[in-house]
This record gives structure tokens, sequence and C-alpha cells, in this order.
């Protein structure tokens, strides 16, 4: 990356945990696409009343050249409970986005397609 990982917890006390795994997700990203230029991650627990417990939120903004990557982490899943869930969803989605990307701009990237005859 050319512009360090950034990291940051909102209405969350800092986790050096949760902030290894960030970081070890972060560098997995690189192995789909090796132009990531930055990273963004914030966790956050929004202020909505639930009964039945706070959820986390993981957003995660990436940039490649001309283009952005967005995972907004708000599923409303009891699963979302934990902070490390969170983390893996956002960061499983933020995989599956850059790699599809990834396929699209280098398919045929080894196909070579002879010149057309130029009429004589």
């Amino acid at each position: 990356m050319q512009i360090p990982l950034q990291i940051s917890f909102h209405d969350v006390d800092h986790s050096d945990a949760a902030e290894e795994r960030i970081r070890e997700r972060a560098v997995k990203l690189e192995q789909f696409n090796d132009s990531i230029i930055s990273c963004r991650v914030v966790v956050e627990k929004p202020h909505h009343h639930h009964h039945q417990g706070q959820l986390y939120n993981v957003r995660i903004d990436t940039k490649v050249p001309g283009h952005e990557f967005v995972v907004k982490g708000d599923k409303g899943d009891h699963g979302h409970e934990d902070i490390y869930i969170a983390i893996r969803d956002a960061f499983d989605s933020m995989e599956r986005q850059i790699r599809k990307f990834h396929e699209r701009n280098n398919k045929g990237s080894g196909k070579r397609h002879k010149a057309a005859a130029v009429g004589e």
C-alpha cells in the first residue's frame, strides 16, 4: 500500500487484538490486487437501542488506481455482536469485490488477437 493502513475505533474501546486482526486481513487484500493505494477501516458501535445487545459495524474504504471499493458492515444480524465476526464479514466482502474487479480487468490479458488483414 502506498498510504499506510488507517484504523479508527468510534464509540468502541480500542482493542490491540482487533487491530492486529484488521492488519492481518488488510495485508491479505494485497494478494488479490497488488496495486492498492490505501485502505481505511472504521470500527464503530452505532447508538441504536437494541434489545439483543450492541452490534458492531466495520466500514472499509479501499482505493486502487481509478477505483474505490466500499464495504459498509452494517448488517443488522446478531452475528455482529462479536467484533471479530464483524471484521471477518467486512473483509470477506472486500476480498470478493477486489477479486471480481481484478478478474474483470485482467480478463483476456493473455489473449492475443491476429491483426486484421488490410485490403490489398
